[in-house]
C-alpha cells in the first residue's frame, strides 16, 4: 500500500500557523524530519507520520495544547491550491464543499472529507490517516478551523456552526475552541467535524462565477489525471522510448515531454527507486530484444535506432545485458524453435 501523504501547499499553511505564533517553524519542520525549503516544490508530497510528529513537537513547544486553534483565522485559498480556486469559485457552500471532496486527493491522500446528513444540516466530517502513528488532536483541530474559516470568507460573514464534535475528551481549558468555532461543542464524539445548517449550505458565494468553476474543474480534474497517472518512471521511460533514434537522450528533454522541471523528474525517479541513465539502459535493452529478433534490420540500424553515434558502444551494451555480442544474441534468438 502506498503511504500517505499531504501537499506542500497544504504544508505552507502550516508553516505559516506556526510561525504567526513566534515558533520556530525551520526547527521544527527539521526535527519532523520535514525541509521547510522544499515546500516550494509544488509537486512534493509529505508522508502523514512526520505531519503528526511536526504537530506534537509544536504543541510541547509551545507548551499550548490548542497551538493548533491560535492562528489568527485568516482564509488562504492557496493551502488548498487548485481546489480552493474550485470551492470559491461555485454558486453556493455546498456546491463548494462538494467540490473540495471531489478533488481531496490534491490536497491529501491522508485525509477524508464527508457531508454527513444531520437534523437541519450536514455535518463536515474529517477523517485524519496517521500511518504507522496516531494523529494527534492539534491536527484534527487544525483541519477543521481552517475548513470553517474558508467557508466563512467565501461566504462572507462569520458563519457559525450548529455545532463541532471532537473525538477525544474535553480539554482543561475549552475557551480556545469556543473562540475559534464560535459553537456549541461536542466532545469524546464518534468524529471530529462541524455541522452547518441547510439555510447556511444554499448560501450564494460572492466569489462564485460560473465560467471560473468550469475552468477550475476542467484544471482540478488534469491534476487529478496527473496524480492517478503511472509511476513516474513508467511515464519517463515511455518518453525515452520515443526520443531514442534521435541520439542519446537528455534528462532535460524527458522532463519537459512529461512537464516536469528537470529537479523535480531527478527527485521523483530517486523516490522510485531508479535514475534516468537506469532508465535508459533500461530502454535500450528492451528494443534490442526486439530489434534483434527482427533480422531485415541490420546491426548498424539497431544501434542508430537505440540512439548510439558509435556502433562500438552498442556491442559493448549487447555484451553486458547479454553476455555475448549482438550477432551471437541474433543467432541464438534464430536457432531457437
Amino acid at each position: 500500500m502506498e503511504p500517505h501523504t499531504t501537499s506542500s501547499t497544504w504544508l505552507r499553511g502550516v508553516a505559516s500557523t506556526l510561525s504567526a505564533q513566534g515558533l520556530d517553524a525551520a526547527a521544527l519542520f527539521a526535527d519532523a524530519g520535514l525541509d521547510l525549503a522544499a515546500l516550494d516544490d509544488p509537486d512534493r508530497c509529505w508522508p502523514t507520520e512526520q505531519i503528526s510528529l511536526l504537530w506534537r513537537l509544536a504543541a510541547e513547544r509551545s507548551g499550548n495544547p490548542a497551538v493548533a486553534l491560535m492562528n489568527p483565522h485568516v482564509a488562504a485559498p492557496a493551502h488548498y491550491g487548485v481546489v480552493g480556486y474550485a470551492m470559491m469559485s461555485s454558486a453556493d457552500l455546498r456546491l463548494g464543499l462538494e467540490r473540495l471532496i471531489r478533488y481531496l486527493q490534491l490536497v491529501s491522500d491522508a485525509a477524508s472529507i464527508s457531508l454527513v446528513p444531520q437534523a437541519g444540516g450536514r455535518c463536515v466530517r474529517l477523517d485524519l490517516f496517521g500511518g504507522q502513528s496516531t494523529v494527534p488532536r492539534q491536527r484534527s483541530e487544525y483541519g477543521l478551523l481552517t475548513l470553517l474559516t474558508f467557508c466563512r470568507w467565501m461566504t462572507g460573514r462569520k458563519l457559525r456552526p450548529l455545532w463541532a464534535s471532537f473525538s477525544f475528551s474535553a480539554p482543561l481549558d475549552e475557551g480556545p475552541y469556543s473562540e475559534a468555532f464560535q459553537c456549541p461543542l461536542r466532545f469524546e464524539a464518534d468524529f471530529n467535524g462541524f455541522c452547518i445548517s441547510d439555510l447556511d449550505l444554499s448560501t450564494k458565494l460572492p466569489t462564485g462565477i460560473a465560467a471560473l468553476a468550469d475552468l477550475h474543474d476542467r484544471v482540478a480534474r488534469v491534476e487529478l489525471d496527473r496524480l492517478n497517472a503511472p509511476a513516474i518512471a513508467h511515464r519517463a521511460q515511455e518518453a525515452i522510448l520515443k526520443r531514442l533514434q534521435d541520439g542519446d537522450p537528455r534528462r532535460a528533454s524527458i522532463a519537459s515531454d512529461l512537464c516536469l522541471s528537470d529537479h523535480t523528474l531527478k527527485r521523483r525517479l530517486t523516490e522510485e527507486g531508479t535514475s534516468f541513465s537506469e532508465l535508459v539502459d533500461g530502454a535500450r535493452r528492451e528494443l534490442a530484444q526486439r530489434y534483434l529478433g527482427q533480422r531485415h534490420v541490420s546491426l548498424a540500424q539497431i544501434a542508430y535506432l537505440l540512439g548510439y553515434s558509435d556502433q562500438s558502444n552498442f556491442f559493448r551494451a549487447c555484451t553486458r545485458w547479454f553476455g555475448e555480442s549482438p550477432g551471437e544474441y541474433r543467432t541464438r534468438l534464430s536457432a531457437s524453435p
